[in-house]
């Protein structure tokens, strides 16, 4: 079995940026694409704020010319998910798709993070019948409909803002009557005439006609009175989980499931396995911050390699925030 000097596990902005550096580096480097290439961004329409694009670019477009990138100076790409690993021995050995196995010296993760769900009644029966968490997915079919978006951050933002060139109206919902988002995703949703607001109540249960969604129920926080709140669609914006589960407790996590690094370095508690992007980091979460990430994590593995005294500069096992 060919052993490779890197394997790369994710490709969204932090496994793209780490496979272009690494390949430049002449590491060769494997990419394991997983089952949604490009990670988020492919999800999302235009990208206002990568360097680089004084207008914007569309998510889709942006992962697969760094794809090409990367291809350019070598990286090979094999599709497939990672179904598990084996952290207990160098080299690390990676299988695929449940029969395809890879080894490798070292490891880059970065396996991002997948959209959470709210958990209440009738949204997993629903899903693909109005309930969704991709706005740019399932938006076309919601032409001239009202429907909702649950969340109060930057993503439930954008998600609504977006929504509104499609649906006749979009209610936010939220928990709490503070919104979590920056003031300049706030500022735009309140300024659309067709976004609506239902703070400070809590989602019960998705409602349906026996086919497809109708309504959501809500609690209000301070009466405690409960309401449906008629609609067609109901799209879930509270957040990401990341996606460490694959990796069997073998590796050092928080008590969320993001993976703990060393000081300011992209090391992990398992010598030889690097992490990057969105599966670190629990804060920024940006493409920029992902890519930036990717590129650590590439030149730390060539230092590794080379064998640098990487303890030398990995000041503490911290979380990455």
């Amino acid at each position: 079995m060919e052993q490779h000097k890197v394997m790369i596990l994710g490709t969204g902005p932090a496994g793209l940026t780490a496979a272009i550096y690494a390949a430049r580096a002449n590491l060769n480097p494997v990419v394991i694409e997983g089952n949604e290439p490009g990670g988020q961004l492919t999800l999302t329409t235009e990208v206002e704020n990568f360097p680089g694009f004084t207008d914007g670019i569309m998510g889709p477009e942006l992962m697969d010319n760094m794809r090409k990138q990367a291809e350019r100076f070598g990286a090979k790409f094999v599709q497939g998910w990672v179904s598990g690993v084996d952290l207990s021995q160098r080299p690390f050995h990676v299988t695929v798709d449940e029969n395809d196995e890879y080894v490798s010296e070292t490891l880059i993760i970065s396996t991002g993070a997948s959209a959470k769900m709210l958990g209440i009644e009738g949204e997993s029966d629903l899903i693909g019948r109005g309930v969704s968490t991709c706005a740019t997915c399932d938006g076309f079919f919601f032409r001239n409909k009202p429907i909702i978006v649950v969340g109060g951050g930057d993503s439930a933002m954008e998600e609504a803002t977006f929504l509104t060139k499609f649906a006749s109206e979009v209610t936010i919902v939220h928990r709490r009557n503070e919104l979590r988002a920056s003031k300049v995703m706030q500022d735009r949703a309140r300024n659309n005439p067709k976004i609506k607001w239902a703070l400070n109540v809590t989602p019960l249960s998705v409602k349906s006609d026996g086919n497809k969604v109708n309504g959501l129920e809500v609690r209000d926080n301070e009466t405690g009175e409960t309401r449906v709140l008629p609609t067609d669609g109901v799209f879930v914006a509270i957040g990401h989980q990341p996606n460490t589960a694959f990796l069997n407790n073998q590796i050092e996590v928080d008590p969320v499931g993001y993976i703990v690094t060393k000081g300011i370095t992209t090391a992990t508690s398992v010598e030889g396995v690097f992490a990057c992007g969105d599966v670190m980091d629990s804060h920024y979460r940006q493409a920029v911050t992902a890519a930036g990430s990717g590129c650590k994590a590439a030149l730390d593995v060539e230092k590794y390699l080379e064998g640098s005294a990487f303890q030398d500069w990995s000041v503490s096992s911290t979380a990455v925030r």
